[in-house]
């Protein structure tokens, strides 16, 4: 298991402290890739540039096809950008992945709002694999779900012992997270706006 899919778990077993978004969490699973591919000395990050390292085959498809996206070639990517391109749609994929290896089944009704149909895990090791580490209160997942809402936010120091890439990333995601909360906010006031005109308001 990845910290994508065991994030990805999580949000299917937990319920969150605030409405998931689809767009949230696909940013927070790029964050995931990109942790777990620091920790396979695929990437490293310098002055918040992704700078890619050897890229042995992980045995996940979806890790593997986030390091084959890395740019290559200076000036890096920063990880902030990296994560809006491979965010698009990541939501999506992972769930694709965890229904075709059978770790969630689906069922109609329910608050998640990536599918008709809710997604449910089934018990397996990859679901007990994921809420252990979640009541363990692993900083990494942690802060991730915190990010997107799941739950409060953790301790301010426990993503301290994560390491300073790994930080880096956490933040990077938060911030790409509220910025695309900012962008909604904005379209509504807009709509809102264009709606009163019609109304004559």
């Amino acid at each position: 298991m990845t910290t994508p899919r065991d994030l990805l778990i999580v949000t299917l077993d937990v319920a969150p402290i605030r409405p998931l978004e689809r767009g949230d969490l696909s940013l927070a699973l790029a964050g995931a890739e990109l942790i777990d591919l620091l920790g396979t000395e695929a990437l490293t990050i310098e002055d918040e540039r992704i700078v890619p390292g050897l890229c042995p085959p992980t045995g996940d498809r979806l890790l593997d096809e986030a390091a084959a996206s890395l740019v290559r070639r200076p000036p890096h990517e920063p990880v902030g950008d990296w994560l809006w391109r491979r965010g698009r749609g990541l939501s999506s994929a992972y769930l694709d992945a965890l229904e075709e290896a059978g770790q969630i089944t689906r069922r109609r009704h329910g608050w998640l709002p990536l599918r008709a149909g809710q997604a449910v895990p089934v018990d397996s090791p990859a679901r007990r694999h994921a809420m252990d580490r979640w009541a363990s209160d692993e900083p990494v997942l942690a802060n991730l779900a915190a990010a997107i809402g799941i739950r409060e936010d953790p301790a301010e120091d426990s993503a301290g012992t994560a390491g300073d890439a790994t930080v880096t990333v956490l933040a990077a995601v938060n911030d790409a997270v509220m910025e695309l909360e900012a962008e909604r906010q904005r379209r509504a006031i807009e709509e809102a706006a264009y709606d009163n005109i019609w109304r004559g308001q």
